[in-house]
């Protein structure tokens, strides 16, 4: 089953060192926080970076559930489990299908390459083929795409890579 812990913005990779080090990974069956690739350009030159997919979330993937949330007790600044109390919600199999969507197996939502056709934006290749209605905003300046995902019970805003290549 697949669980979500909310952290504080920012902290998902020292929160992610700590369950290693704390020994949690024992219980897990996979951790993550999704990343996306995105361009900057420095000096004149467009690099490759990754950057957090769901800033505040961390991915959990366990069946030892009761055991994992002991554990994740004595982590400092874990902020909470989504679920409803004291139960931990597993995500729903649509929740689950969207991140594998994005992000793949290596958890990483790489860059998609599209055009835009008057208002309509068509995605040529990469993971947001197909997933064209979430894209809410783009900033073709700098090459990303923003999107409202509907996860968790609410809904969620997140960047990825994308390249128009043409505006017809």
């Amino acid at each position: 089953m697949w669980y979500v812990i909310q952290v504080a913005a920012g902290k998902e990779e020292q929160i992610l060192a700590m369950i290693k080090k704390y020994g949690v990974q024992k219980y897990l069956k996979e951790c993550f926080s999704p990343r996306y690739e995105h361009r900057r350009k420095y000096l004149g030159q467009w690099r490759q970076e990754q950057a957090v997919l769901f800033p505040g979330y961390i991915f959990v993937i366990s069946d030892q559930v009761e055991e994992l949330y002991q554990s994740l007790k004595h982590i400092p600044e874990l902020t909470k489990i989504l679920g409803v109390g004291e139960k931990w919600t597993p995500m729903t199999r649509e929740d689950i299908e969207i991140v594998e969507v994005l992000a793949g197996r290596e958890r990483v939502v790489r860059f998609s390459e599209g055009y835009i056709v008057g208002t309509q934006v068509i995605v040529l290749s990469g993971p947001l083929q197909g997933m064209e209605g979430s894209i809410k905003r783009i900033d073709r300046h700098k090459r990303k795409a923003y999107l409202e995902i509907p996860m968790f019970g609410r809904v969620l805003n997140a960047q990825v890579g994308l390249e128009i290549v043409e505006k017809k």
